[in-house]
């Protein structure tokens, strides 16, 4: 059932609408892998840790709702669903249980570093299909290699 008429074509919509619902699960997963870590980080440079976690937790947030509002925009239902999360997610898991720093800012480096990964790679996939959606992607790969960057810069 289609609510929403799309302005795109049916094959740069398919295009833009799987680049949108996949950053939309790497969004919802980033947030929760942050907050998991942030709830369970440890060690002398908890408070600076924490705090910055929540700052990846925020990003993620506002941009997942700002993606799932495109797709809608365009008349594709966006996913969220904990399930489709779990099993579509380009992010490794999270370890259980306390999580020392310098752990703590690894596993960051490594989530932000894989959903860049398939950030760029959605950039270069709607070039074409659609610059609105584009642009959204080139938006949060910035703010999200800002936060790859200052993570890195944790463990250097």
């Amino acid at each position: 059932m289609y609510v929403v008429k799309s302005p795109l074509s049916d094959a740069d919509l398919k295009t833009v609408g799987e680049a949108l619902q996949g950053a939309l699960v790497d969004l919802v997963d980033l947030s929760l892998v942050a907050k998991q870590v942030h709830w369970n980080v440890v060690g002398p440079r908890f408070r600076s840790v924490h705090l910055q976690l929540d700052e990846v937790v925020d990003t993620a947030r506002m941009h997942s709702d700002t993606v799932a509002e495109r797709a809608a925009t365009l008349g594709v239902s966006p996913d969220g669903r904990s399930a489709t999360v779990a099993q579509s997610s380009g992010i490794g898991g999270v370890p259980d249980g306390w999580v020392k720093d310098a752990d703590a800012v690894q596993t960051l480096v490594d989530a932000l570093g894989a959903v860049i990964a398939r950030m760029r790679e959605r950039v270069d996939a709607t070039g074409e299909a659609d610059a609105v959606s584009q642009d959204i992607f080139i938006g949060i790969t910035a703010d999200l290699e800002k936060h790859h960057w200052m993570f890195q810069a944790e463990n250097g």
